[in-house]
C-alpha cells in the first residue's frame, strides 16, 4: 500500500509558476507509475499527466503539453508537477495518484490518490 500527501497549491495569478510535490510513504514507491489528475470546481476529474515507474516515459493531457513537466525522485519517494504560464482554466484540486499499470493516462486507473491540493489561477 502505498499513502500519498500533495503539497504547493496555492493562489497564483495567470502566467505564474507552482510546483506541486508528492510525498509517498509505504511500500514499492518505484514500483508504481505515478500521475496528477485534477479537478476543477464544479466538474468531472480529469488526467494531467503520468510518469512510468522508472521515469523514462512521460506523457501529458492536450490541455498542459508544453506548460506541465512531471518528474519523480524514487531515491526521495516523491512526485513533482512543475506548473509554467499557468491559466485560469488550470483551477482546480489537483491529486496524485499511483498506479499498478506500466503507464496509467485516465483517472480510472490508478489505486491510490492523496486528498488533494487547491491550485487557484486569477485572472
Amino acid at each position: 500500500q502505498v499513502h500519498l500527501r500533495e503539497s504547493g497549491g496555492g493562489l497564483v495569478q495567470a502566467g505564474g509558476s507552482l510546483r506541486l510535490t508528492c510525498a509517498a510513504s509505504g511500500r514499492n514507491f518505484s514500483t508504481y507509475s505515478m500521475g496528477w489528475v485534477r479537478q476543477p470546481p464544479g466538474a468531472a476529474r480529469e488526467f494531467v499527466a503520468g510518469i512510468t515507474s522508472s521515469g523514462d516515459n512521460r506523457y501529458y493531457a492536450n490541455s498542459v503539453k508544453g506548460r506541465f513537466t512531471i518528474s519523480r525522485d524514487n531515491a526521495e519517494n516523491t512526485l513533482y508537477l512543475e506548473m509554467y504560464n499557468l491559466k485560469p482554466e488550470d483551477t482546480a484540486q489537483y491529486y496524485c495518484g499511483a498506479s499498478r499499470y506500466y503507464t496509467c493516462s485516465d483517472t480510472g486507473c490508478f489505486d491510490y490518490h492523496g486528498q488533494g491540493t487547491r491550485v487557484t489561477v486569477s485572472s
